[in-house]
């Protein structure tokens, strides 16, 4: 878990991240916190149940690099986003971040917050030297919490605009 002034982070265990998809309560239950207007977008569904889920099933692997951390405003006592690694760090030391925040707690900071706190304790990681991101082109508050966290923009296709940071 990851505490800031304004936010927790915690890391969801495989037990909760099916709390979390099925979208009952349950997991805002357990986790002692008010009813998030929350909802599961089709591309985090698939990521979910084609991804996640089964990395953080897998014992052999550090679920922390592939499960959900939700964020919690200590405010609202809401979970108002999610951060994630898409797996432990390849060959080269790299590891990519997704995100999103919750609708009606965009434009808050939060999601900000939340990544320059991923990437603190990503560089505690000895094995991680580089975050990977990307976005898609028209999505400029993706974009500005990619910069304001230091990220440099590497490329990008027509749609999707590639992102990276050292760590190390």
């Amino acid at each position: 878990m990851i505490e800031t002034e304004r936010l927790i982070l915690r890391p969801l265990t495989y037990e909760q991240l099916l709390k979390y998809s099925n979208l009952d309560d349950s997991l805002e239950k357990e986790l002692n916190t008010e009813k998030s207007p929350r909802s599961i977008s089709p591309e985090l569904r698939e990521a979910l149940d084609y991804g996640i889920i089964p990395h953080v099933a897998d014992e052999r692997q550090n679920y922390l690099f592939s499960t959900l951390w939700t964020i919690i405003s200590k405010e609202s006592n809401k979970m108002v986003g999610d951060v994630c690694f898409k797996g432990e760090p390849n060959i080269d030391g790299e590891i990519e971040i997704s995100y999103g925040t919750h609708f009606e707690f965009r434009r808050k900071g939060y999601m900000t917050e939340a990544v320059g706190e991923m990437l603190k304790w990503a560089k505690t990681q000895s094995s991680v030297m580089k975050v990977l991101a990307n976005t898609e082109k028209n999505n400029l508050s993706s974009q500005r919490v990619l910069r304001n966290n230091s990220f440099s923009q590497i490329g990008e296709t027509d749609g999707i605009v590639y992102w990276e940071i050292r760590v190390k």
